[in-house]
C-alpha cells in the first residue's frame, strides 16, 4: 500500500517550569533550543536533539495545559553508544539509571532519565546508528540543505 509519508516532527513535554524545561533540555540534556516564542496567546520553546528528526515543545498550549507535567513516560532516544551518552549526561549533572543490557543484540541496551518534572526517557543503544545515521549528516537542517532557522 502505498501513500503519503506520516512523520513524527514534534512530542509535546508536559513540563511546569519553562524556563527551567529549557535549562534541563538545553543545558544539560544537550537538546539544540530552535525557537522559543511568546505572545498574548503563548510562550512556547522548541528543543530537538541533535541528529533527530523529531523535536519536543514545552510551554502553555492548550495541549500541554491539558496534561499534567511530569506525565509523559517512556520516549525513546537513540544513540550509538549507552556508556559515552550516559557519561554526557551525568557529567552534566542528569541522574540517570544503570545500563541495562536486555536482549545481546544491537538494540536490546538502555538507560533512562527524568527531567525536573518527571517526565521519564529512555535511552537505547543502536551501536548502527554510528555508521548509519537515521537523517544523513548532509540531509540535516530543518528546510534540508543545512539551513537551520
Amino acid at each position: 500500500m502505498t501513500g503519503m509519508d506520516w512523520t513524527l516532527e514534534v512530542v509535546i513535554v508536559p513540563v511546569s517550569d519553562l524556563g527551567a524545561a529549557i535549562a534541563f533540555y538545553r543545558d544539560q540534556v544537550g537538546f539544540d533550543l530552535d525557537h522559543e516564542t511568546q505572545n498574548e496567546h503563548m510562550h512556547v520553546a522548541q528543543l530537538t536533539p541533535r541528529g533527530s528528526g523529531c523535536s519536543i515543545v514545552v510551554g502553555d498550549l492548550p495541549s500541554q495545559r491539558g496534561m499534567a507535567p511530569g506525565s509523559l513516560h517512556g520516549v525513546q532516544l537513540v544513540v550509538a553508544d549507552a556508556e559515552a551518552a550516559r557519561a554526557e549526561l551525568v557529567g552534566r549533572g542528569v541522574e540517570c539509571s544503570e545500563i541495562q543490557t536486555i536482549d545481546p543484540r544491537d538494540g536490546g541496551t538502555f538507560f533512562g532519565f527524568t527531567d525536573p518534572d518527571g517526565n521519564s526517557w529512555a535511552v537505547q543503544q543502536l551501536k548502527v546508528r554510528a555508521d548509519q545515521p537515521l537523517i544523513p549528516h548532509e540531509a540535516r537542517g530543518r528546510f534540508g540543505e543545512g539551513v537551520e532557522l
